[in-house]
């Protein structure tokens, strides 16, 4: 039988009702752009940086599966390579087994395309129970939304960067 400690590890991290009432929906991702595309491989390929392994998260909805498909391609078209491809739905009782294949091989870099509340509560999991570090992260301008950090969690996603639809960059900081 698990001990109280044992079982804890493994219950999902779960944004709370009340706090999901206090931030509201954010929006629903949409397409992403040429721009956002090029300045987040931008930041993945800056001089000094090398990274070659990228693993892709993404939610299930049409513009968020679409921005990690392009990445894909031109991903590997540079020469990088994808280890992984993971989905997952808006809701889930447990964020255990996306978080566990986004991190099963560890690559150099993960790279997100995904609507903001699915995100947060992934997030929480991946921070909760596994080598994640969201300074190595990189995402879709659909993760710019200043309610995300406080919606995953205190320091959660500290670190975490990426592209804003016109091409410029973002990052999330913890503050002092």
């Amino acid at each position: 039988m698990n001990t109280r400690k044992e079982r804890q590890q493994y219950r999902s991290p779960l944004i709370s009702a009340a706090d999901l009432a206090a931030y509201g929906d954010p929006p629903a991702p949409g397409p992403h752009t040429d721009a956002e595309l090029t300045a987040l491989v931008g930041l993945l390929t800056d001089p000094g940086k090398r990274i070659g392994t990228v693993a892709i998260g993404h939610s299930r909805d049409r513009h968020s599966r679409a921005a990690a498909e392009a990445f894909t391609t031109v991903w590997k078209a540079r020469g990088g390579t994808v280890l992984a491809v993971v989905d997952w739905p808006e809701a889930a009782a447990s964020w255990l087994r996306p978080a566990t294949r986004l991190t099963a091989e560890l690559p150099h870099a993960w790279v997100m395309a995904a609507a903001p509340l699915g995100f947060a509560q992934l997030a929480r999991r991946l921070r909760h129970s596994t080598d994640w570090d969201p300074a190595r992260s990189y995402a879709f301008a659909s993760l710019r939304d200043s309610r995300l950090p406080a919606l995953a969690g205190a320091r959660t996603l500290d670190g975490l960067r990426g592209a804003t639809a016109d091409g410029g960059t973002w990052d999330v900081l913890s503050p002092c």
